[in-house]
């Protein structure tokens, strides 16, 4: 009977502690949720883009287009003037060519157009590798390079791209480095971006450094127009539909050109341009404003970029940061509400290994048991294991970073409309006001863009909205090239019948 009551008494102080246990582990992931909950709570909070913010953020925007206008250095936005004056108008005729440098690859592209209601009869393009030991030799190794690879390009012409007999080949240069634009065709290198590191060309005019180069090939074609790719994409969309007034990229960065009234530019020095407009680029990747919701996750990682205090707004909406804006969210969860166990997982405090379209593939996931986030989590953080409960705590992350972004990125085409006064309709009057999207931000993700859209829509009001299209405008920084050095050519007013 002794024996019987200390088996009896010990076998209920285990199961007491057993228990005891259970209630502690219960007691400590409650509290590990509540702290995540807050987490994600004060998350929500700080990202708010409420309607009346948005306004201000626009308007805001509308302010600092006044200042770059006004004088060089006079506002964040640089408002560059792209001495495009002359946008494709749809009736342009006859083969034209596009080069685009812009990275660690470039293109070579011929179009031929056909004029009034035929468009673009044909197009050819090839992509071409650049040696990294180009990279950082010299300007004249580069474009050497770049040159002759035009010219095996051209040597392949085919039957279908006819060049009027005496006429000289015509070029669009797309390059997608800082440059001081002093024409159409000509433009200082203020730095080198992106990997490149060739001193020699720093200052140099690569329009007059590509041209040396095409020479030297024996190749007689002339570069009509250096173009950013935020202006291509404009001019894209400006060929097919003549209603477009703006054009933005969002993809891994952002940007938005727009045709300005060139008497509105105060710091314009020169004469006014015969068709009265002028387009700019504006650089708006470097919009600031005590408005814009920013968190302790955008600070840290501003603070910690290679550009602090520089590039906020593309911090906030571009393909380049949503990712990364997450990690740093999961990462502080992780850390202190072991989101994902006791320790943190290594993988998850690397920068920038949460790539937005592994956000985007996530935040897409329908499946009832969230499988794409399951397989994400294990494939790029090698996080295995997940609950259901953290899956969806991961998807409302994405939710949360990218409808902020959405939001402001309709609050600064808002903005852009409000400067050109499209955001409200004159006296009850009918107009058509496009503005064309680019970039793989926008392509791809389409909950981002679903929601850009809509926020439009509530921003402008249901009758002003009617009015304004968002239309994509494929590969502005090619076939837009060529088309500008079609509305630039030197040709413009010969007769090609």
């Amino acid at each position: 009977m002794g024996k019987k009551a200390v088996v009896i008494i010990t076998a209920a102080a285990v199961c007491a502690a057993a228990a005891a246990l259970v209630v502690r582990h219960r007691m400590r992931s409650s509290g590990r949720w509540a702290r995540a909950t807050a987490i994600i709570k004060e998350l929500e909070e700080k990202c708010g883009t409420p309607i009346g913010k948005l306004r201000q953020v626009a308007d805001a925007m509308a302010v600092e287009m006044h200042a770059g206008l006004a004088s060089e250095g006079g506002s964040k936005l640089k408002m560059i003037i792209s001495y495009v004056d002359n946008l494709p108008t749809g009736t342009e005729k006859g083969l034209f060519y596009a080069l685009d440098l812009g990275g660690t690859n470039f293109r070579v592209m011929r179009v031929q157009l056909g004029g009034k209601g035929r468009g673009i009869i044909s197009q050819e393009f090839t992509e071409v590798s650049i040696p990294e030991n180009l990279m950082v030799g010299t300007s004249y190794a580069l474009f050497d390079y770049i040159a002759a690879e035009l010219a095996k390009f051209v040597a392949k012409e085919g039957q279908d791209y006819q060049l009027p007999p005496g006429r000289q080949r015509e070029l669009g240069f797309t390059f997608s480095f800082p440059v001081l634009q002093s024409s159409i065709n000509s433009g200082t290198l203020i730095k080198w971006t992106k990997g490149f590191s060739i001193d020699d060309a720093v200052g140099q005019d690569v329009v007059a450094e590509l041209s040396k180069a095409i020479e030297k090939q024996g190749l007689d074609m002339r570069v009509s127009a250096l173009v950013n790719d935020t202006v291509g994409t404009l001019a894209g969309g400006r060929y097919v539909n003549g209603d477009v007034v703006a054009a933005v990229i969002l993809g891994t960065g952002t940007n938005a050109a727009y045709v300005e009234r060139a008497h509105a530019i105060p710091k314009w020095h020169g004469l006014l341009p015969k068709s009265g407009d002028m387009v700019i680029n504006m650089e708006w990747g470097n919009f600031k404003s005590a408005h814009l919701p920013l968190t302790e996750y955008d600070h840290s990682l501003d603070t910690e970029s290679l550009n602090p205090g520089d590039q906020i707004f593309e911090k906030l909406i571009s393909g380049m940061y949503l990712g990364e804006i997450v990690r740093r969210v999961l990462c502080k969860i992780a850390e202190e509400a072991s989101l994902f166990g006791d320790t943190v997982p290594p993988k998850l405090k690397v920068p920038f290994i949460l790539r937005t379209p592994d956000m985007s593939a996530m935040h897409h996931d329908t499946s009832s048991d969230l499988k794409v986030v399951r397989d994400i989590l294990k494939n790029v953080l090698e996080i295995s294991n997940t609950s259901l409960k953290v899956r969806k705590v991961v998807v409302e992350l994405c939710n949360i970073v990218a409808t902020r972004g959405a939001r402001l990125a309709a609050a600064g085409i808002v903005g852009v409309l409000k400067k050109v006064g499209k955001d409200a309709l004159k006296d009850g009057e009918k107009q058509r006001t496009v503005v064309a999207l680019d970039g793989g931000l926008y392509e791809h993700y389409n909950e981002y863009s679903k929601c850009m859209e809509n926020t439009l829509r509530e921003l402008l009001g249901e009758e002003v909205s009617e009015s304004v299209v968002i239309e994509h405008s494929n590969d502005g920084s090619g076939i837009g090239a060529a088309l500008l050095a079609a509305s630039h050519s030197q040709y413009l007013g010969v007769d090609e019948s």
